[in-house]
């Protein structure tokens, strides 16, 4: 295999894969036509109602209303009662502090260079990090106000209209929310339990017409699994539901993660399906089918009669008779009588204290530095445009703000698209349509259409991954701010000038001092959640530690969860370093490389031991003979182990090498062929064979990545960065021709 170094001579090309990347985020995905249309109606009718009132802030009312909408009411709800709370914070700030330092000039200086240091101080060691940036927000919106020449009450009245149109934002995203709910059929619970048992029924009609799982279908099962169901289990406990039918669906939601999680394993097997079993999995399709129908429509599922259900399939197909088995529980949930509870399924009674500082608030320095880093860039913007008298390039500190970010690589990705969106929002659209358009309306019907186009196109950006959702909200701003300021035809083009001019200045605070103090490469923290997800890994390997099987489920949601976000993590940090220079930029691009490289195939080991977790369980229809049960203990005990090593190696340890895995493994397989070789039943030696099948996946999977993951080797800037650890070991490989 060629070595990293050699690997390392071929630099990305990010260019050529721009539009493949644009193509990705801007693909429709279901219910996000629906979600834009709920955010543009927000927008419009907070346009409407600020236009025909006189309301000022009519812009940031109309930003906010857009911003809130969700795909959840519940989320929806609770985004809106925790920003008007956080408002309320951020204006009894103000007063407070305006209250005793108005009136002397420098100690108004330093108590806004306190408060900015604050600001982002909170933003770093707050439990919830919206709300952080929602009390800041409400503080730089309203500093500049009391930086004018104009009367105490009118300083506090525009204070107070600040909070009342967010808060009027706020009211009405809601509003829209309960309107698409109450047009609709069922809830958000039940739309997305459908939308799981969808992806099931899609995987099964591509094995029952003979066919292979279409990689779009493998996908949306796969992000599904490694979701989970954690937030279905928490919609559901913070529901107003009776605790008979909470009892129920917790079970139904279990029995259906279940099913996608076979699902998710079969895609990875490769199955070859005959004649005989495509009529028994079409059958089953249809039964699930058949179930999302009724759950829809608000009915209990009828009986479902599979009559293959207690036979192995004819072809050997793995894990079938558990599916069909968990189809026929999910009407049996509804006709049980207090049998649920003993399922293990109920919804977690999650009585872990919400704190609102993070555990590490007042110990770890890394909150203090951010501190004073953002109030550092945003104290120079704030100190610029006072001392030239320019107050229309205030948003330089909202760029302060809103970009401030852990990693360099994230701070300048968000910058670049704060840019870009202020450029397309406030030159393209802002500033085009006050040449080209504006001078041609003469009703606000007329500007209303304009108002939703810009809108939709704003929106359908925001609603694409992270990666790029910030641009379209930054098209949105900029042109609200540009088309919202004043009750009349906006004709003056100083505005989107003076917008613009306030982003750079704010960019170049942060180039200075972002990039110079304490900078933390994206590179770095892409190292450190990929090691931390190995030893998540770990942990979930080595689950159950309880004896109580419901202590042991709730411990794999919250593992399952975090391994997840880690992975979203690690590819949003992977996009961050492309925006990263530097002497060891070479070699953190080689990095970024490998991990994206190493993320699928750790994936897919998650995947497969997501099932095989089931097993260690002892769950219905995953019962192991005791024997193969010891060896499966002790083979996920050496997996770990391993998890642990590549872990070690990535941080420059090199621990000695350990054989006990492969000898674990050797033993597991014995022990299954032994209990097969005894005379089972047919279809318990096929249940084994599949065991067997998954097991044999994980070895070959974490094979791979202990062969490929080896110690860093250089040093990179501030940590030492891996050069060479990818590089396979001469001794087991031949080198690449």
């Amino acid at each position: 295999m060629a070595t990293l170094a050699q690997s390392g001579q071929v630099s990305p090309k990010p260019l050529t894969s721009y539009w493949e990347f644009l193509k990705e985020e801007l693909v429709p995905y279901p219910g996000r036509t629906a979600l834009v249309g709920r955010m543009v109606m927000a927008a419009t009718l907070a346009m409407l109602i600020t236009m025909t009132f006189r309301l000022p802030y009519g812009a940031y009312c109309a930003i906010y209303a857009l911003a809130i909408s969700r795909e959840s009411t519940q989320i929806t709800l609770k985004t809106a009662v925790t920003r008007i709370a956080s408002y309320s914070l951020g204006a009894i700030y103000v007063l407070i502090g305006a209250t005793f330092f108005v009136d002397d000039p420098l100690l108004r200086l330093l108590w806004v260079i306190g408060t900015m240091f604050l600001t982002f101080y909170a933003m770093s060691a707050m439990s919830t990090f919206v709300s952080a940036v929602d009390i800041g927000y409400l503080i730089v919106l309203t500093v500049p106000l009391w930086d004018e020449h104009i009367s105490g009450e009118q300083r506090l009245e525009a204070t107070l209209w600040a909070v009342f149109a967010l808060t009027i934002s706020c009211a009405i995203a809601v509003v829209v929310e309960l309107f698409f709910e109450a047009t609709r059929p069922g809830n958000d619970l039940l739309r997305s339990i459908a939308d799981r048992l969808t992806s099931v029924e899609a995987t099964l009609v591509c094995y029952g017409t003979g066919g292979t799982v279409d990689q779009a279908t493998a996908n949306k099962v796969a992000r599904l699994a490694m979701l989970g169901t954690s937030r279905l289990r928490r919609t559901l406990c913070t529901s107003n539901y009776p605790r008979d039918y909470m009892e129920q669906m917790g079970a139904v939601v279990a029995l259906v993660g279940r099913l996608v999680d076979i699902a998710a394993s079969l895609s990875h097997l490769g199955i070859q399906v005959s004649g005989d079993d495509r009529q028994r999995i079409r059958a089953l399709a249809t039964s699930i089918g058949s179930i999302r129908a009724d759950l829809l429509s608000g009915k209990a599922p009828g009986a479902i009669e599979l009559n293959d259900a207690s036979e192995p399939s004819s072809s050997g197909i793995p894990l079938l008779l558990e599916m069909e088995k968990t189809v026929l529980l999910i009407p049996a949930v509804f006709s049980s009588d207090g049998s649920i509870s003993e399922l293990g399924f109920l919804p977690s009674d999650d009585n872990r204290l919400s704190t609102f500082l993070a555990p590490d608030a007042f110990s770890n320095v890394d909150h203090l530095k951010f501190g004073l880093k953002g109030g550092l860039a945003a104290s120079l913007c704030y100190i610029i445009y006072n001392a030239i008298a320019w107050p229309g390039i205030s948003t330089a500190v909202t760029t302060c703000l809103l970009t401030a970010l852990s990693t360099v690589g994230f701070s300048r990705q968000k910058q670049l698209l704060r840019f870009t969106g202020a450029i397309v929002g406030g030159f393209l659209f802002g500033m085009g349509a006050q040449i080209v358009i504006l001078p041609h309306l003469d009703s606000i019907g007329e500007f209303t259409v304009l108002f939703v186009a810009v809108s939709a196109v704003g929106a359908w950006f925001a609603t694409s991954s992270p990666r790029l959702a910030y641009f379209g909200v930054q098209i949105i701003v900029a042109f609200y701010l540009i088309n919202l300021q004043e009750f009349k035809e906006q004709i003056s083009l100083s505005i989107a000038r003076d917008r613009v001019i306030g982003i750079l200045l704010g960019l170049l605070a942060m180039w200075l001092v972002f990039d110079q103090l304490w900078g933390a490469l994206a590179s770095v923290e892409m190292k450190k959640v990929f090691v931390a997800n190995l030893r998540w890994l770990a942990e979930f390997e080595r689950q159950p530690l309880s004896e109580e099987r419901k202590s042991a489920i709730e411990r794999s949601y919250f593992l399952r969860e975090t391994i997840n976000t880690n992975f979203d993590k690690v590819r949003s940090l992977a996009d961050g370093v492309l925006f990263e220079f530097g002497p060891s930029r070479q070699q953190d691009l080689v990095l970024r490389s490998q991990l994206r490289k190493w993320q699928p195939q750790l994936r897919m080991l998650f995947l497969t031991r997501i099932t095989l977790f089931k097993y260690r369980l002892q769950l219905t229809g995953f019962e192991l003979p005791a024997a193969v049960r010891a060896s499966q203990l002790e083979f996920d005990s050496r997996l770990a182990v391993v998890l642990d090593r590549m872990a070690d190696r990535m941080e420059g340890q090199t621990p000695a090498e350990d054989h006990d895995f492969k000898d674990a493994f050797d033993r597991l397989e014995k022990a299954v062929r032994n209990c097969c070789s005894e005379g089972p039943q047919r279809s318990r030696a096929i249940e084994l064979q599949t065991f067997l099948a998954l097991s044999r996946t994980t070895k070959s999977l974490i094979m791979s990545l202990d062969n490929e993951i080896l110690p860093p080797k250089i040093e990179t800037q501030g940590e030492s960065v891996v050069k060479g650890f990818a590089k396979s070991r001469e001794h087991r490989h031949q080198p690449a021709s």
